[in-house]
């Protein structure tokens, strides 16, 4: 984990523990004496793609330096379901302040990290790589991003400030896509950016006019059939990276991982996901 990042993580966790503590954990600081120590485990109570391991230890690293929290996986491992992964020693109002936050977040990010990695297994032998998308809960990217990647997926633009990313609205906005391509060229001139450029397409003839442009990275081909597909990957000859997208989901994503485009994006891996059960028990 590189600086920057680890301190947008702790941005990120220091913003939570305010949501979720406040001025104090009142129940615990009634009810338990502030020298009580304890050790507590974690148990994962389904078979899933572990995420959130290293986040955790970051958690408890902020709220009690003292606690000393260990695991016997890593994020990305495979666990069974019945699992004991960790124990959280130190002090007992401590551990209890970094708890639920801890679980939200590790249930969430395997969630994600299962979803992803499911989908990832499906489509390695095509050559295809799984992306995201900004499909994701407000305030929470950096994680769920996080995880995908533990799933083995790529993230996409992690916002709409490192990417230009030219989508319908844009062109139907700029009066066109042959418009909407002149105003980006003069903007990246003006601007002297140096960022990918990537541009939608739902058509053949926008295809074929995007595929001019030199400064276009990337073509994202949207809610395209694998059959429309195969005709775009022929006429492509690898001239550009294409992406497709739209509809895609576990029961199809075969079928357009068939078609040899570079990359698949899903929303659905961070949007739609089912928590993981894991749980915290004091001994």
């Amino acid at each position: 984990m590189d600086k920057y990042f680890q301190k947008s993580v702790f941005k990120l966790i220091n913003r939570a523990l305010k949501e979720d503590v406040g001025s104090g954990d009142i129940t615990s600081l009634a009810t338990i004496h502030p020298s009580q120590q304890s050790v507590c485990t974690v148990l994962v109570k389904e078979a899933c793609i572990i995420a959130g391991v290293e986040l955790a230890q970051l958690i408890s690293q902020l709220v009690d330096p003292s606690i000393v929290c260990t695991f016997s996986v890593k994020d990305g491992d495979h666990v069974s379901a019945n699992k004991s992964i960790g124990k959280l020693t130190g002090s007992t109002v401590s551990i209890l302040k970094a708890e639920r936050l801890i679980l939200n977040c590790m249930q969430r990010m395997s969630g994600i990290a299962t979803k992803t990695n499911i989908l990832v297994k499906i489509i390695a032998p095509f050559g295809a790589q799984l992306l995201d998308t900004r499909k994701t809960t407000p305030n929470n990217r950096l994680l769920e991003k996080w995880a995908v990647r533990i799933g083995g997926g790529v993230n996409h633009r992690m916002g709409l400030y490192d990417t230009i990313l030219i989508k319908d609205n844009h062109i139907a906005a700029a009066g066109g896509i042959k418009e909407a391509l002149k105003r980006c060229k003069a903007y990246i001139k003006k601007e002297k950016l140096s960022v990918p450029v990537i541009v939608e397409v739902k058509n053949e003839k926008e295809f074929a006019e995007v595929v001019k442009h030199p400064m276009v990275d990337r073509v994202l081909l949207d809610n395209f059939t694998p059959i429309k597909l195969n005709r775009i990957v022929a006429v492509n000859k690898k001239r550009k990276v294409l992406e497709a997208s739209g509809g895609i989901n576990k029961k199809n994503i075969k079928l357009f991982a068939q078609t040899s485009v570079d990359f698949i994006s899903v929303g659905d891996i961070t949007h739609h996901i089912e928590s993981i059960d894991i749980s915290l028990k004091i001994h």
